[in-house]
């Protein structure tokens, strides 16, 4: 707690700093997940097996259906990452932004906390799930993959509920 020590957590300037960063965050990591889209879109292979499944299996074939989910992802991604930097950026905030983002917030959280948790539980062999498991592919999802959607989730979530103190 040193750190904080002597800044006023209340204070409107440390409240709207952070929920600059946590935006700024937020847009950089969505940024970063559609670079990924992209590379894997357009037929990139490194880093393919550590997804894994049907996924996995369709970018390897390419193919229409392929790129549409892959391009798809990536305009999602990148929408999201906008949506981060555009919150960072945006004088006054207006309401619907601040809804969109507890809405992505959420929904990130909700689909990264419940894919994290549901591999460590295979991982860990507290369950025993029915049919093969890809343990590299969601050893990654775990660590990394999933990971990713919960801690873009959380930026977000900071950068809302940092802006919303303002209007308290």
């Amino acid at each position: 707690m040193g750190a904080l020590r002597g800044i006023d957590r209340r204070s409107p300037v440390t409240r709207d700093r952070i929920g600059v960063v946590a935006a700024y965050a937020a847009g950089v990591l969505g940024s970063a997940y559609a670079l990924l889209s992209i590379y894997w879109t357009a037929g990139g292979q490194l880093l393919l097996d550590t997804v894994g499944g049907q996924i996995e299996d369709l970018a390897r074939r390419g193919g229409a259906a392929a790129f549409a989910i892959g391009a798809g992802a990536t305009v999602l991604k990148l929408i999201g990452a906008a949506m981060g930097f555009w919150l960072a950026v945006t004088h006054g905030r207006p309401r619907w932004l601040l809804v969109l983002a507890t809405l992505a917030g959420s929904l990130l959280i909700v689909y990264g906390g419940v894919l994290v948790v549901t591999g460590a539980l295979v991982l860990t062999g507290v369950t025993d799930p029915p049919g093969e498991v890809d343990y590299n592919a969601l050893t990654w999802h775990v660590a990394l993959w999933d990971l990713w959607f919960l801690v873009w989730g959380v930026a977000y979530a900071v950068a809302a509920v940092a802006f919303r103190w303002k209007w308290r």
